[in-house]
């Protein structure tokens, strides 16, 4: 086999210390100790503080370190479990109590949105807004999209802006006959108001997790679920469904 140009290209220092890094953490340290400063570091692994530097927010990513102002670099904790399956005929809201409503508002959904929702570019479709928790931790923010034609007799019910409304969209949503449903998972970048909920800066790598509802051969919703990628870890089992499961201790645990 012929060697390409990045067969000759060599690891980048910070990438190796990351993995030397790793290996300190998993032997060397806890969760929740504080790591030691950047100039005593640098000094122990022989590199510059740049290099360290790269490292250090590598891992910072990966989700193994936490930054925390007025405190310093802790080791974080393992990566929390928490199910988003494997229930394929479920509405959403519908005997789950893991997600919280948190307002509703009629906007205009992303181009994307409104295309697989068949519905015109810039027509107005109810916006549900919730929050996922899980230990005291903000894990994820959904929105979902439901078109008016989906829950005509919401207009009949005189409900305020909030999470009253949000509730009022699902219970109507589960009115309808659900079909079956599809799912689909990609890395992205935190947007401004998911990243303020989830407690991480914009532009953080997030887990994208956008399921569409059907009703007969129409979509009746979508939902997009954003899930913060430095503490949480997507497997797909063999029923198809996804779960989200962390590792820690040395043994991978499944989300009950």
């Amino acid at each position: 086999m012929a060697t390409t140009q990045l067969d000759t290209v060599p690891e980048p220092k910070y990438w190796h210390l990351k993995t030397v890094l790793t290996d300190a953490l998993d032997s060397e340290f806890s969760v929740g100790e504080i790591l030691p400063n950047e100039r005593e570091l640098a000094a122990r692994f022989g590199v510059a503080r740049a290099t360290l530097r790269q490292a250090l927010e590598q891992l910072e990513l990966e989700g193994r370190l936490q930054r925390r102002r007025g405190v310093g670099t802790t080791v974080a904790p393992p990566r929390m479990g928490v199910a988003v399956g494997p229930a394929q005929h479920t509405w959403p809201g519908e005997g789950d109590d893991a997600w919280q409503p948190v307002g509703c508002s009629d906007a205009t959904p992303p181009a994307a949105v409104a295309a697989l929702l068949e519905t015109e570019p810039d027509a107005l479709v109810h916006t549900v807004r919730r929050s996922r928790v899980t230990h005291g931790q903000p894990v994820a923010a959904e929105l979902l999209y439901v078109p008016a034609g989906s829950v005509p007799d919401l207009s009949a019910i005189d409900v305020p802006a909030g999470p009253a409304r949000a509730r009022s969209v699902l219970r109507e949503l589960q009115r309808l006959e659900l079909t079956g449903q599809d799912r689909a998972v990609e890395l992205g970048s935190a947007r401004a108001d998911d990243a303020k909920q989830l407690d991480r800066l914009p532009g953080a790598p997030v887990l994208v997790l956008t399921t569409r509802y059907f009703v007969g051969a129409r979509t009746a919703a979508v939902a997009v679920a954003t899930y913060r990628a430095d503490t949480c870890r997507l497997t797909f089992g063999d029923s198809g469904g996804i779960e989200i499961t962390h590792q820690g201790e040395g043994r991978q645990r499944r989300a009950s």
